[in-house]
């Protein structure tokens, strides 16, 4: 039986459970968010007045995520399912579909203009703080719509929480405009910080492109190799998610210096330097500034 045919056997045999099960009570609000990141600005604005499940969890790579049958339970038990958008979920269109649920499905992207690379839109939208705000203005939409009696609550936990990622994006924006032109440019494993660079004046360059389960070819990474020889770059970054081993190579070939580790597409496991949306952000802030406002290069 292929993995596909054994989740959805696995999301029938769900189903029929759940059948089973008592009805769970009216206020207890459920919602399902597809990964880590959006999981927690999630709860920062519904605070204890709902359940939050995510489904890709920290130090989780969502490109090649395989759903389990315990998220179609609990898919298949939401009222609120928030996902990203823009392509960044290529499973869940059918998890949501094949799960049978009756959850209203809201994209936490809408209304932010896409960044494209190579061609592509990059679903890494939340690597910008302005576009965080989006985010969590579209989550309080949401859930204000499925909780009028709770509004008031809802939107004041959105908008201080929108004033501390404003404050965090007018940190970010003062702390890098001194960096140098020749201090601005930086290679990570794949191609998710487009956002970051286009919000806050750096140039990431990375072998594989916007998913990870992508492989470059020898001729693309020698290309890029050949480019960091001639042109040089401030320093390269692993990533929680990939391996670290392409970066390692690259950084032996050219001589950069690999300047540490970015949180990309996931949160930290507890007791990680990035257990929340805003943790994760000023950690990858100070990681570039260490990096960059140095000559550590060769």
């Amino acid at each position: 039986m292929t993995l596909v045919k054994s989740l959805y056997a696995g999301i029938a045999t769900a189903s029929f459970v759940l059948a089973a099960l008592p009805a769970a009570a009216e206020d207890d609000v459920k919602i399902v968010a597809s990964f880590s990141i959006l999981g927690d600005m999630v709860e920062e604005v519904v605070g204890d007045l709902a359940t939050v499940t995510t489904i890709v969890g920290p130090d989780a790579d969502a490109h090649v995520y395989q759903p389990s049958v315990a998220d179609a339970r609990a898919v298949a038990q939401a009222d609120i399912i928030f996902v990203n958008g823009l392509g960044f979920e290529t499973w869940s269109d059918t998890l949501i579909s094949e799960s049978g649920t009756e959850a209203t499905v809201h994209v936490a992207t809408a209304g932010i203009t896409p960044v494209k690379v190579d061609g592509m839109t990059d679903p890494h939208a939340w690597n910008s703080l302005s576009n965080g705000v989006i985010y969590v203005t579209n989550v309080a939409a949401a859930m204000k719509e499925a909780m009028p009696e709770h509004a008031g609550e809802i939107t004041a936990n959105a908008d201080a929480y929108i004033a501390e990622l404003e404050a965090l994006d007018a940190e970010t924006k003062s702390k890098l405009a001194d960096l140098p032109a020749n201090r601005r440019t930086v290679v990570t494993a794949h191609d998710a910080f487009g956002y970051l660079a286009d919000a806050y004046g750096l140039t990431f360059l990375a072998p594989v492109g916007i998913a990870t389960e992508a492989e470059p070819s020898a001729k693309d990474l020698a290309v890029l190799i050949d480019q960091l020889k001639a042109e040089g770059a401030a320093a390269l970054f692993v990533e929680n998610i990939t391996s670290p081993a392409l970066v390692q190579q690259i950084s032996e070939e050219t001589g950069i210096v690999i300047g540490g580790r970015l949180f990309s597409d996931a949160l930290s496991e507890r007791g990680g330097p990035a257990t929340s949306y805003l943790t994760m952000f000023q950690h990858n802030l100070g990681t570039l500034l260490d990096a960059l406002a140095h000559e550590t290069a060769s």
